[in-house]
């Protein structure tokens, strides 16, 4: 297995301002070679925490206020406590771009733990002081090979879950069933792993929402198997405002190898073309225009939000 693949989803250039950025922990801008959090942080002991990852484009960072949504919302649900705010933690990550002097092309990860525990145990009740707050902001433009060639993608056996099980909206810290997708597919000589839902049907991709294109219809997972992606929204309603037919439906794999096209969505990547999903050719195998279409309607559609 490589340690860093030059082709998947969350690959990209290497950068060297990265070595200098400085990381925001808990209100404190230090070296990233000096950040640290405590050995008995929930996140470190359980994965007991919320994160979000969010792209800074010409100096504006983008459906920020839906990041915020959705990371509250799911700190929420799981009763974890953000003592800044959500005009602390807005205020926190436009400090750690200036800090850092971006302006452009940075990929910022804001990670919320329950904080640290006196003990490392599973009981929410043991943690001692406020929730742990760490941002990193990375230079991060995603690798050229991914428009080249396109992701392969490899149907795992390890399915996504119903949220009354581990529900994947919430973006947990916890992925060790997704990590485990990913792993398999990599052993099978793909980029990442494409996972079902408990009913067989498509669901999305292990860190990121999958689409298929028949004709001109545009087609993504039903959201109640698979991660609630706001790049995958932004998409969806891009397509659709074009005049395109975009769906949220249930599809099959039989449906997706006979797709004229597939392709990603994420933070870091936007969208990134599949050309072969099990060793089957998807289309021509290459990049396709619709694919190149949905990606310049959501760059459109996200440089005209406010």
């Amino acid at each position: 297995m490589t340690t860093a693949s030059s082709h998947s989803a969350q690959g990209y250039v290497e950068d060297p301002r990265n070595n200098d950025v400085l990381v925001y922990v808990n209100g404190d801008f230090v070296r990233r070679d000096e950040a640290r959090v405590s050995i008995f942080d929930s996140g470190f002991v359980l994965g007991d925490g919320v994160w979000e990852g969010l792209r800074l484009v010409n100096g504006k960072l983008i459906s920020l206020e839906k990041h915020l949504d959705r990371l509250f919302e799911g700190a929420g649900s799981i009763a974890l406590n953000i003592d800044l705010g959500r005009d602390g933690i807005r205020a926190a990550l436009l400090e750690t771009l200036k800090r850092n002097n971006m302006q452009d092309g940075a990929h910022i990860r804001l990670m919320v733990t329950r904080g640290t525990k006196k003990t490392p145990n599973q009981d929410p009740r043991f943690v001692i002081g406020g929730a742990t707050v760490v941002i990193v902001a990375e230079y991060k433009t995603p690798k050229p090979e991914a428009w080249q060639r396109g992701l392969s993608l490899f149907t795992s056996t390890f399915r996504t879950s119903s949220p009354d099980v581990f529900d994947l909206r919430l973006n947990s810290h916890s992925r060790l069933n997704l990590i485990q997708a990913l792993i398999q597919a990599i052993n099978a000589g793909a980029d990442e792993a494409l996972m079902l839902d408990p009913r067989g049907f498509v669901a999305s991709c292990n860190s990121t929402n999958f689409f298929i294109l028949r004709g001109d219809e545009l087609w993504t997972s039903t959201p109640g198997w698979s991660f609630r992606g706001i790049t995958q929204s932004s998409v969806l309603h891009a397509w659709a405002a074009a005049g395109g037919v975009a769906r949220e439906c249930d599809f099959t794999l039989a449906q997706v190898y006979a797709a004229d096209e597939a392709f990603v969505t994420g933070t870091l990547g936007g969208v990134t073309p599949v050309t072969k999903i099990d060793g089957r050719v998807i289309g021509n195998g290459k990049p396709g225009p619709r694919a190149r279409r949905a990606y310049e309607l959501y760059l459109a559609a996200v440089a005209a939000q406010p």
